[in-house]
């Protein structure tokens, strides 16, 4: 399909072919859902931790005597059902990271792609590079095109002053092709991409 290529003012200033195959691939939420809970799980820490019966002070002996007290019976002080004993079934330090298919993976990266696309929020850059560090400058462009929850993808080495005038404003993402992943790509709003990492998008993608 084409599409077309503006610079930073939002001019139009020539166009690009895009494979169907990955910017226009039908939109399953389902297979985004997927892979987006895929990524929050791998990043959990898992440091969870209580302590079950074995682990909490205390003597295992009983509290009180077996009978003719009028109470329950009780084994030992550290039984769950007791103050302050252990936690039974309770979480404990571990990897939530699973599985998932590579296939899976390229099919939801195509999908947030076509995604974008669709919602008419996906803009080619003709050039992702800035003379000089100016956020000022980032920030008035951006109030001007209307674009209020940014995500840059640039080439395989982004431009320092361009990473630098972009990093400071809020909600504004900038990354390198390879490190272009669905969430980051759905949790922001707008998508741009430069005319390097469409490339590189369509040759890992395609």
């Amino acid at each position: 399909m084409k599409y077309d290529v503006i610079d930073l003012s939002a001019k139009k200033v020539g166009s690009i072919d895009l494979n169907d195959a990955v910017f226009g691939a039908e939109v399953r939420r389902d297979i985004l859902a997927r892979v987006i809970q895929w990524q929050l799980d791998k990043r959990r820490a898992g440091t969870h931790k209580v302590k079950d019966k074995g682990e909490v002070s205390g003597s295992s002996i009983k509290p009180f005597k077996q009978k003719g007290t009028g109470r329950a019976r009780q084994g030992e002080k550290r039984a769950p059902q007791m103050y302050h004993g252990g936690v039974v079934f309770g979480p404990v330090v571990r990897s939530h990271e699973y599985g998932l298919t590579k296939k899976l993976r390229a099919k939801a990266m195509k999908v947030a792609l076509s995604t974008k696309v669709a919602e008419k929020k996906l803009f080619v850059l003709d050039d992702m590079t800035a003379s000089k560090v100016s956020t000022k400058a980032f920030a008035k462009a951006f109030k001007a095109n209307k674009w209020d929850s940014i995500l840059f993808v640039g080439g395989e080495q982004l431009d320092k002053n361009f990473a630098l005038s972009a990093r400071n404003i809020k909600n504004v993402d900038v990354l390198p092709v390879q490190g272009a992943n669905v969430y980051d790509m759905m949790r922001r709003d707008v998508l741009v991409l430069s005319k390097d990492a469409v490339e590189k998008l369509e040759g890992r993608l395609a």
